[in-house]
């Protein structure tokens, strides 16, 4: 079958296929801790074959339903579930519908989830969870491009710690309010504004577990972590802008990965683009 696969510019592997029966394919690996690789793909009529994967395969369907076996076990993928699939044992896939599948999928390493979670995921690798979905969902769109790398370890975070919930069967801890680490990782965001620092890095510093640190500054302050960083970036670009630096100078000088990123949150933070708003349009 024809196929015209390009590596995709930017700092991560990217690479993405068309073939003639429409099928597409798109894989990369982020720069996220626990993140093996990002996989989506459109698949008409190809059917997988039984086969492992070294890693949890964390499964999303966006159209359409794909049917799998599962130790022997026959499950599917209705839209509104969230798929785990363990390390190690063997499944296969294919479409449920006439019209194929649309799905994304995370593979993600054993520092997200341990080896003594691969029997229950056996037992019910499909979780009806709304909010679990919504959650991946957003993860998805944070490892979509460069520069939202604490937006995607924050939703990692929670995913995992989630995923965990489910399949040791225990209801999600209520968040504990931590006011005194809420602000101290505030000053932290405020002091790497325009450098940015991991989530990894900032609960290092703080000496908290990640997932506490998250939930602790969302609860103090009603925003994430990682949407207060963006804001105050946008607040510094809104004013570099009026003294008449150009977007490209902007992007840089505001903490943004390049102009394409600064663009995209400036536009969904102020209504305009960084240009328009530069010029009074």
């Amino acid at each position: 079958m024809p196929r015209d696969c390009r590596p995709r510019p930017g700092p991560v592997l990217y690479v993405s296929c068309v073939a003639a029966d429409q099928p597409e394919v798109s894989a990369w690996r982020p720069s996220v801790p626990g993140v093996v690789e990002v996989f989506h793909a459109r698949f008409t009529e190809y059917a997988y074959p039984m086969h492992v994967h070294d890693a949890w395969t964390l499964l999303i369907v966006d159209d359409g339903a794909v049917r799998y076996d599962l130790d022997r076990h026959e499950h599917g993928t209705p839209r509104d579930t969230v798929t785990l699939l363990p390390p190690h044992v063997p499944h296969n896939g294919s479409p449920a519908t006439p019209h194929g599948f649309r799905k994304r999928v995370l593979y993600l390493d054993g520092s997200r989830l341990s080896h003594d979670l691969i029997g229950p995921a056996v037992d019910r690798p499909d979780l009806r969870d709304p909010g679990l979905r919504a959650q991946v969902g957003a993860l998805h769109r944070a490892l979509a491009g460069p520069g939202d790398e604490l937006a995607a370890e924050s939703g990692l975070v929670l995913v995992g710690e989630r995923l965990r919930d489910h399949l040791r069967h225990r209801d999600p801890e209520p968040p504990r309010p931590d006011p005194l680490l809420a602000r101290r990782l505030r000053e932290l965001l405020d002091e790497h504004l325009t450098d940015g620092l991991t989530l990894t890095e900032a609960a290092a510093l703080l000496h908290a577990h990640p997932a506490h640190l998250v939930r602790a500054f969302s609860g103090a302050y009603g925003i994430a972590p990682h949407r207060y960083l963006t804001s105050r970036r946008v607040g510094r670009a809104r004013r570099l802008l009026l003294d008449g630096l150009t977007p490209g100078e902007v992007a840089v000088a505001s903490g943004f990965y390049d102009q394409a990123h600064l663009t995209r949150h400036f536009k969904k933070l102020v209504g305009v683009t960084p240009g328009r708003y530069r010029n009074g349009a």
